[in-house]
């Protein structure tokens, strides 16, 4: 005993051990009360500690005479405590008190009854997903059709903007990313064909795959990629910042403010990209043609006159208005869903882009067993 550090020492008296605790038993003296409580021998019969020369205690002190209790308790000492005083009484009892508290017991998981388990929740969850975002279609063909009877309701100034974002801006993207693959196209066309001496239908190869699915399909995609996802960002934000709320509050509706600019710009802008999308396919694919098998501009184009028809140009054209519509309809139904947080955002525009590009290619097939149907 030094001092008022803290210590601990053992006696026996009248056949009972005592150990007499006193000093500061704080956090400060943990370490070094732990290597004296390691020596101590084991308790038998009965133990009583002695805290009335105890000088300041703390959360930590009364812990580790609460173990030491314990411990002692566990090897067959019948403990008792004499001298706590007033000022640390409480303490120490609920220190004691939480320490004998057990933890709860761990739940059990089945591996395959959570994995039915979560995909029952998400089939739930795409099912309410899909009558939410069917129910703003309603109120969009609703809005769409009220500003139809006065055309002075669109907002162009809007519109315009918004054609010029995802219209004009995307086509160096859009052309580059067809263009490429136009060449895989030509390349592995050649280099399939070759084997049949057919090199020449590459041509119709190339052109048929482009303006029927290829053309349409990866603009679509990209767009969904790139404005599907600026559009749940800016309509999420806004509604962070509950300035859609402020637009609301000034009698506007906000499907017509905020949505309808938003698809009119998609129904005209994808059609022409995906024109775009076409020639530069076309172009792509023509250029590995005429390298590898020595075609000249003319014969390709004659090749591709004879290869195609009218309606392969269409049935691109055709689906573009369509996946347009559905990029733009989930791009702000995804933004008017943000809750008031920044993850929230994060969260719906990464949804916006999955459900616009899965809805676009399930469209994609509807449309390709249509037009084998018909014959088309």
């Amino acid at each position: 005993m030094a001092g008022n550090d803290a210590w601990i020492e053992t006696e026996t008296r009248d056949r009972r051990r005592l150990l007499r605790i006193g000093g500061r038993w704080t956090l400060h003296a943990v370490t070094d009360l732990e290597r004296k409580l390691a020596k101590l021998a084991p308790g038998e019969g009965s133990v009583t500690l002695d805290l009335s020369g105890l000088e300041q205690l703390d959360t930590a002190g009364a812990w580790l005479i609460d173990r030491l209790r314990r411990r002692l308790a566990r090897r067959g000492a019948e403990v008792a405590i004499e001298g706590l005083t007033p000022d640390f009484k409480p303490l120490y009892e609920r220190v004691s008190e939480a320490a004998g508290q057990e933890s709860p017991p761990r739940e059990k998981h089945a591996v395959l009854s959570d994995f039915v388990a979560g995909v029952g929740a998400a089939t739930v969850g795409l099912v309410h997903e899909a009558k939410a975002l069917l129910g703003f279609l309603g109120v969009v063909v609703i809005t769409m059709a009220r500003v139809a009877t006065r055309p002075a309701r669109i907002r162009m100034t809007s519109m315009v903007f918004h054609l010029q974002q995802v219209g004009l801006n995307a086509m160096p993207i859009v052309g580059l990313i067809t263009f490429l693959v136009g060449v895989v196209l030509g390349y592995q066309g050649v280099d399939q064909l070759r084997q049949f001496g057919a090199e020449i239908f590459t041509v119709n190869l190339v052109g048929i795959s482009v303006l029927r699915e290829m053309g349409i399909l990866l603009t679509a995609i990209m767009v969904a990629g790139r404005s599907g996802s600026a559009f749940t960002a800016q309509i999420g934000t806004m509604q962070v910042n509950e300035e859609v709320d402020a637009i609301r509050t000034l009698g506007l509706d906000p499907v017509e403010v905020l949505v309808l600019p938003r698809i009119f710009a998609l129904l005209i802008a994808l059609p022409l990209l995906t024109f775009f999308a076409d020639l530069m396919g076309l172009l792509g694919g023509g250029a590995m043609a005429m390298v590898l098998i020595d075609l000249s501009p003319a014969q390709f184009l004659i090749q591709l006159q004879q290869s195609i028809g009218l309606w392969t140009f269409w049935v691109g054209i055709i689906k573009a208005p369509v996946f347009g519509f559905l990029i733009g309809l989930v791009g702000c139904y995804q933004g008017l869903m943000v809750t008031g947080s920044a993850e929230s955002v994060g969260r719906r525009t990464t949804q916006a882009v999955v459900e616009g590009i899965f809805l676009v290619i399930v469209f994609d097939a509807a449309f390709s067993i249509f037009f084998s149907y018909i014959g088309i």
